[in-house]
């Protein structure tokens, strides 16, 4: 049997596994665990986008220090605009999303980033 499960395609076996973990989930009645699971899931991620924003600025803050003040306020209220873009969208008590609570989410996303990466980009080549 081990033989079998090891020489079987891997995307079969795949999906064999994720039909056996909907099978226990439908059968045990689960779904409100399962739901609980995944509002933690989507703070966690939340959580993890916020300390990596923090450590990719613990690295670079000596950089953008020498930076106009202009510069560093269009980062810095680009980021914090990030931030709170996505800490708005993931957060779990917030009710239904539309379409277009999704098109205002990725527009807002796209100007924050394309800000802090113009200002990043502008910042660096007048530093030579």
């Amino acid at each position: 049997m081990k033989r079998f499960f090891s020489e079987m395609n891997p995307a079969l076996r795949g999906f064999l596994i994720i039909g056996v973990v909907a099978a226990v989930i439908y059968v045990l009645a689960l779904d409100q665990a399962v739901t609980s699971l995944f509002l933690i899931a989507r703070v966690a991620f939340f959580i993890a986008i916020a300390v990596v924003l923090f450590l990719f600025w613990r690295e670079r803050r000596s950089d953008i220090g020498t930076w106009s003040a202009r510069g560093q306020v269009v980062f810095y209220g680009a980021a914090a605009l990030v931030l709170v873009n996505l800490g708005w969208y993931f957060w779990p008590w917030r009710g239904a999303s539309t379409g277009l609570d999704l098109v205002a989410f990725v527009a807002v996303l796209a100007l924050g980033i394309f800000s802090m990466v113009r200002v990043w980009r502008d910042e660096r080549r007048w530093a030579y």
